[in-house]
Order: C-alpha cells, then sequence, then structure tokens
C-alpha cells in the first residue's frame, strides 16, 4: 500500500499541471522505462479488460464499420494536401 502525503500530492498535481524542467522529466521517463520492463501478460489482460469495456459501452464491434469512411478520406485529404516543411 502506497501512502500518499499532502506534499506528494501537491508534486504530482503540479507536475501535470506544468513542466518547467522537461529535461528532469525526460531522465524520470527514461529510468521508469528502464526500471519497469514490459509484462506481457500484464498487457494482455488491460487488452482484454478494454474489450470487455468497449463491448459494454456498444462502442466495439462496429455496427457498420463503413459508415464514417467517406469523412477519414476527406480528412486524410486535408491533412495529406498540406505542404511538408524542414
Amino acid at each position: 500500500m502506497i501512502a500518499f502525503t499532502l506534499r506528494s500530492c501537491y508534486n504530482i498535481i503540479n507536475v501535470f499541471i506544468m513542466v518547467k524542467n522537461t529535461s528532469r522529466l525526460r531522465e524520470f521517463e527514461d529510468n521508469y522505462i528502464r526500471r519497469d520492463k514490459p509484462d506481457l501478460l500484464r498487457n494482455f489482460q488491460l487488452l482484454d479488460q478494454l474489450y470487455k469495456e468497449a463491448k459494454a459501452l456498444s462502442v466495439f464491434p462496429l455496427q457498420d464499420p463503413l459508415s464514417d469512411l467517406d469523412i477519414d478520406i476527406k480528412i486524410a485529404r486535408v491533412i495529406n494536401s498540406v505542404p511538408k516543411t524542414s
């Protein structure tokens, strides 16, 4: 069990509001990734739970997967028409 103090909660909230030292945040993320190795079983369990939640909300599977295809094509055309900058 993790005990949170008022100061630690404030620090966590402050990080989400504004990151002033991005190099320190990047260092934290790199250390976190290095420390916590991927867990395939846990990832599949999360995926399974997300799928069950999507089905419960009637979001997945789609009733008509091609219903909004024309909108997606229009969005893709607009995005692809923007000139690439260097």
